[in-house]
């Protein structure tokens, strides 16, 4: 979840201009394999269809653009997810129950997320049931209503859902790492939000109600249809039924993170038993379809700990000092952490793993670069990302995240393009620019003196 109305709205903005209330096809392509119609609203909601050979089943995607990005007020934070949660409360037309029973009726699987920069409605069933889903849908993204009895309660349920995460070091080590390595931007809480925001929230129920107008808008919203369907009888529905929604997104300031000076570390001791974890972290550009920096990082992780680089062959296979290495890295809209993880077997290999991982980026930085591997690598992410489009569900998911996060309805398959056009130098002058030490952040997960005592017995 994340922030503003800046530079990444204002590109989408600027992407969808010209096609505003025009129908806009897109023809399959060798990055993205289906046709794709694009339609913006006179409100500003932009309509994506995607015919998919899915007889009788279609995926109905809404992609909200609010996040934990955009929660910019002290004190006021989780409010992206918690809306996750609150969607489901009806409306005055479609009261708390009714939509379930559509639901229920056509056998819907039916579910949301959140991230630091987008929310995700998501419905996959039999396409019989579209004339009774989009009226609701239009509706409760329009007109959702609920009490303050019936937010409180909510927020107790987020309130446990907070505890369960934090139960597992996840949670933990995101929290340490990211109010580590930013001071200024809203990145440095996650999705869930502080912990003495989420126990605040039953009180913020006002508040709630201006987070929902302001962000839940058609100019924030985009819909992907993805299967077997009428288009002509959809867009029909669609139109009549999203026709009155007519707020306008806000434009709120996210403070950007100042450049980092010298390298920052934070332990977190885990009181009960578990492996212990290190993690590198550096400051490293946002998702823009002005650049190729989201495609080079998708290909750098893969290059640095993926299952085909020297590290994971001498920290894991052959040396055993790490279970496992990893990359926690995924697009943003704004600059975020490109990272390097490692569970490790034990405390002592700790120095060795920190090492090799510094080294490993001190070489590619000096201009070591294996070329064949990265050219394998980059066919490997495209094809597998394609061969993951088996479903309608599943092309509805990609085009709705990688858009959100984007801002552009087709930029799934502009991902794609720019992946096939990394090249090796690309990843060594990235290390240069962006990877040393003063720009990092060092994680370390440790168990508290205790808990290796208890371990040990």
């Amino acid at each position: 979840m994340r922030r503003l109305l800046p530079p990444v709205l204002a590109l989408l903005l600027a992407l969808l201009a010209p096609v505003a209330s025009a129908q806009q096809a897109g023809a399959p392509s060798p990055f993205f394999p289906y046709p794709m119609k694009t339609e913006r609203l006179p409100n500003g909601l932009t309509v994506v269809r995607v015919p998919f050979k899915s007889p009788g089943l279609v995926a109905y995607y809404t992609v909200v653009r609010v996040g934990s990005r955009n929660e910019v007020e002290p004190g006021k934070t989780g409010f992206a997810h918690f809306f996750e949660h609150m969607m489901f409360k009806g409306t005055k037309a479609h009261p708390e129950g009714s939509r379930e029973k559509v639901i229920s009726k056509y056998g819907y699987d039916d579910n949301a997320f959140t991230t630091d920069d987008v929310t995700v409605y998501h419905s996959f069933g039999p396409s019989a049931g579209l004339g009774e889903l989009i009226p609701i849908e239009a509706d409760r993204f329009a007109n959702l209503e609920y009490s303050e009895p019936s937010f409180q309660t909510e927020a107790l349920a987020v309130l446990g859902e907070y505890h369960k995460n934090a139960a597992a070091p996840f949670l933990k080590m995101e929290e340490a790492l990211n109010a580590t390595a930013f001071k200024k931007h809203t990145y440095q809480h996650t999705t869930l939000g502080f912990y003495a925001d989420v126990k605040a929230m039953p009180q913020q129920y006002q508040y709630s109600k201006s987070f929902f107008e302001r962000w839940y808008t058609p100019d924030n919203t985009m819909v992907f249809i993805v299967g077997d369907f009428d288009d002509a009888k959809v867009m029909d529905l669609v139109r009549q039924s999203y026709s009155s929604w007519n707020r306008k997104v806000a434009s709120v300031k996210v403070p950007a993170e100042p450049p980092q000076r010298e390298q920052r570390s934070v332990e977190v001791p885990w009181p009960q038993p578990t492996q212990p974890r290190t993690v590198f972290a550096w400051h490293t550009p946002a998702a823009s379809l002005n650049t190729q920096d989201a495609a080079i990082q998708s290909v750098l992780q893969a290059y640095l700990v993926g299952p085909t680089s020297p590290l994971y062959r001498t920290l894991v296979l052959e040396k055993q000092l790490a279970e496992s290495i990893g990359s926690d890295w995924g697009i943003h809209r704004d600059p975020h952490l490109f990272t390097l993880t490692a569970t490790l077997k034990d405390e002592k290999g700790r120095d060795a793993v920190e090492e090799a991982f510094g080294q490993a980026v001190r070489d590619l930085a000096t201009g070591r670069v294996d070329a064949a591997r990265v050219n394998a690598i980059k066919s490997n992410l495209r094809y597998g990302q394609l061969m993951g489009l088996e479903t309608a569900n599943d092309v509805g998911v990609a085009l709705a995240y990688y858009a959100g996060v984007y801002g552009a309805p087709d930029a799934f398959a502009r991902h794609q393009q720019a992946l096939s056009q990394v090249k090796p130098q690309q990843l060594i002058e990235f290390a240069k620019r962006y990877m040393p030490a003063a720009n990092r952040t060092i994680l370390s997960l440790t168990q508290a003196p205790a808990a290796a005592k208890k371990g040990e017995k």
